[in-house]
């Protein structure tokens, strides 16, 4: 077993928050999400814009599609690779750290403009 701190605690956890966010949502990883997926921004019936997914290929390109459509799935991997850079890469942590500053940007930045 390991010791975790609270600041490493919230550094893991907003690390991975952003980490999530970029895979799923970012323009910039778009190409890691093009083969899979094909998204348009539709508008509902009640007039809200939603993501419309269409996936791509045979089965497994269709599952991987639908796996990096979801940031609950997308969460799940990535939450075990920042565990996993922390406990066993230490040279790792400055880029946890950044991940997580940007993270908390991201929140601060959100709750400013909602």
């Amino acid at each position: 077993m390991f010791d975790l701190s609270w600041i490493d605690m919230v550094i893991l956890v907003l690390a991975s928050f952003r980490l999530t966010h970029l895979i799923v949502f970012d323009e910039i990883t778009s190409f890691l999400r093009e083969p899979f997926i094909k998204i348009t921004y539709v508008t509902d019936s009640s007039g809200q814009v939603v993501r419309d997914f269409q996936f791509k290929g045979g089965a497994v390109r269709q599952w991987i599609g639908k796996l990096l459509s979801c940031h609950w799935c997308v969460g799940i991997w990535i939450g075990v690779l920042i565990v996993a850079l922390y406990m066993y890469v230490p040279a790792a942590y400055p880029i946890l750290l950044i991940l997580a500053i940007a993270g908390a940007a991201a929140v601060i930045e959100t709750k400013l403009y909602m």
